[in-house]
């Protein structure tokens, strides 16, 4: 399963890098497949363990701001695996031909 997940603390003012890196770190220390981009973070793996990464991301938004945004979208592929690299793969694949 990829899960591309976006955190935002809200009341916090305009400038939020501090807080999304908060989130970042949880999901680059988790040790699982993670790519992040201007607007989300992706993450691959089971159920259970990508749902843990992001509960413990927003969570740690959380404990620093009064309020806490989540925008969150699932691919459940069961038995893919390197979804974050094939599925570019495929499409550079279609761009290059």
């Amino acid at each position: 399963m990829i899960v591309a997940f976006s955190v935002t603390p809200l009341g916090v003012g305009e400038d939020v890098g501090e807080y999304v890196a908060d989130a970042v770190r949880v999901v680059r220390e988790s040790g699982l497949p993670h790519r992040t981009d201007a607007m989300f973070t992706s993450i691959e793996g089971e159920w259970d363990q990508v749902m843990d990464v992001v509960k413990r991301a927003v969570a740690a938004v959380e404990a620093r701001a009064p309020r806490v945004s989540l925008v969150l979208k699932a691919d459940i592929r069961p038995g893919v695996t390197d979804g974050l690299t094939s599925k570019v793969e495929t499409v550079e694949r279609y761009l290059a031909g």
